[in-house]
């Protein structure tokens, strides 16, 4: 099995290329892959394939060629991931798939469209921001907060540590965040907020692996609640400051933009004892299946 290794801000990831959908992916093995002892060590598993070839993505080949099958670290699936659908772009341009320039790509949340310039930051239109009514209870290193629920596709929990300054925020123990199971019955990623010289800084919990060096759509949950607290959009552009580098988020009336680099580290190919070693592959989950996402694995 070919793999390509790939970060965007430190979130990083293994690509698969699998473009006719003859890779069945189990859990197992994606949390092999994923293992930074044992295995190549990654935040997730992005595999390339034809959305004509991918069940999950029927109804969406006409529009978008590529589908991104996205999967956490524990093995899950989530909807959508900002920072890899930017590296999954870049990797579909740097493998001769796709010429610079827009691109439309198809992922559990529904058709994003990326611009992919031949070098530098990768932008991506990440859809419409969906804020919930009211906080929300959440839980982080013994400190309840007033949590803003924001929608990227997938689910996030916003938390404004307003008496931290990004040096505070360094030193917080984000372990095992706590929150109600009936407001976020799938997961939720958990975002600690502060701000920072040009715009905010955050660290982040993700669903399904822990906490990351970056989580794109964390940063545009963060921007859009940041920016709506302040009653500055849309339109709004936001930097969003993390462990694993410099975001820029822009909101408009119809989408986000996420802009940041997307890199490709390195190629290799998993031999072939240590798959069978990993479990090899499992069944193929049907069509639309949701695992549910173990917050606190990592």
């Amino acid at each position: 099995m070919r793999f390509v290794k790939g970060h965007g801000t430190g979130n990083d990831f293994v690509i698969l290329p699998d473009a006719d959908g003859e890779l069945d992916l189990s859990p197992e093995l994606v949390r092999a892959l994923c293992h930074r002892g044992t295995g190549i060590g990654a935040d997730g598993v992005l595999r390339v394939v034809l959305t004509a070839a991918e069940p999950a993505a029927a109804g969406d080949s006409a529009a978008a060629r590529w589908f991104m099958d996205y999967r956490n670290a524990d093995g899950s699936i989530a909807e959508m991931c900002g920072n890899g659908i930017r590296v999954f772009a870049r990797y579909l341009v740097d493998a001769g798939y796709a010429a610079p320039g827009r691109l439309v790509i198809a992922t559990r949340a529904g058709l994003r469209a990326v611009e992919v310039p031949a070098g530098g930051d990768v932008t991506v239109e990440m859809g419409p921001p969906e804020l919930a009514a009211g906080p929300v209870p959440v839980t982080v290193a013994g400190r309840e907060f007033a949590a803003v629920p924001v929608s990227m596709g997938n689910p996030h929990a916003v938390c404004f540590a307003d008496d931290l300054d990004p040096a505070g925020l360094a030193r917080l123990d984000l372990r095992a965040p706590a929150y109600p199971a009936a407001a976020f019955p799938e997961g939720v990623n958990v975002e600690v907020v502060v701000p920072a010289p040009d715009g905010v800084a955050m660290r982040v919990f993700e669903r399904g692996v822990g906490e990351t060096a970056s989580c794109g759509t964390g940063a545009c949950a963060v921007a859009v609640a940041w920016a709506a607290r302040n009653g500055d959009g849309p339109p709004a552009e936001v930097e969003v400051d993390l462990p694993g580098g410099r975001l820029t988020v822009g909101w408009r009336e119809s989408t986000v933009l996420l802009s940041g680099p997307a890199v490709l580290v390195s190629d290799g190919v998993l031999r072939p004892d240590w798959l069978r070693a990993a479990g090899g592959f499992g069944p193929a989950a049907p069509a639309g299946e949701r695992r549910p996402s173990v917050v606190g694995a990592g």
